[in-house]
């Protein structure tokens, strides 16, 4: 008998990227505890990455994320990104699952999206109540974020 059948990579990227949207949607920014790297974060755990961050709660400012960036040895959050040893492509070939940077409205610096479809992606907005599904029309970088899958 063979084993369990495992789900096509492009069903594991759709099913990561809704639950990550179901969980992060209309839900409050808050810096350290919902913001773009922790969304990032659990949407590429979703994927079987291994994702640490600082503890929640534990930068509250821009200067105590930047300074918890920096600790770790990072300049921006593209520089946090690529130390996961993501691909960078171009931002126009992303497909669902995908991790997307686009301009940041702050001092932050670049703001991490996940990609959907159709172009869209799920994200922070300033004009927005919580985390919500974006149109970006400027990008700053993109990565492929295949799922990991556990050895056989």
């Amino acid at each position: 008998m063979d084993g369990p059948a495992v789900a096509p990579e492009a069903v594991i990227r759709l099913n990561a990227a809704q639950a990550t949207l179901d969980e992060f949607k209309g839900k409050p920014f808050r810096l350290g505890e919902r913001d773009c790297v922790r969304m990032v974060a659990a949407h590429l755990r979703r994927l079987g990455y291994q994702v640490k961050l600082p503890p929640r709660g534990s930068y509250r400012t821009v200067r105590a994320a930047r300074k918890a960036l920096a600790d770790r040895g990072f300049a921006d959050l593209c520089a946090a990104v690529d130390a996961h040893g993501l691909e960078r492509i171009p931002p126009a070939a992303a497909v669902v699952g995908d991790i997307i940077a686009c301009p940041g409205t702050d001092e932050f610096g670049p703001a991490l999206h996940v990609a959907l479809s159709n172009g869209r992606t799920v994200a922070y907005h300033e004009d927005l109540a919580g985390a919500g599904v974006l149109q970006p029309v400027e990008y700053v970088a993109a990565w492929r974020a295949p799922p990991i899958r556990p050895a056989a």
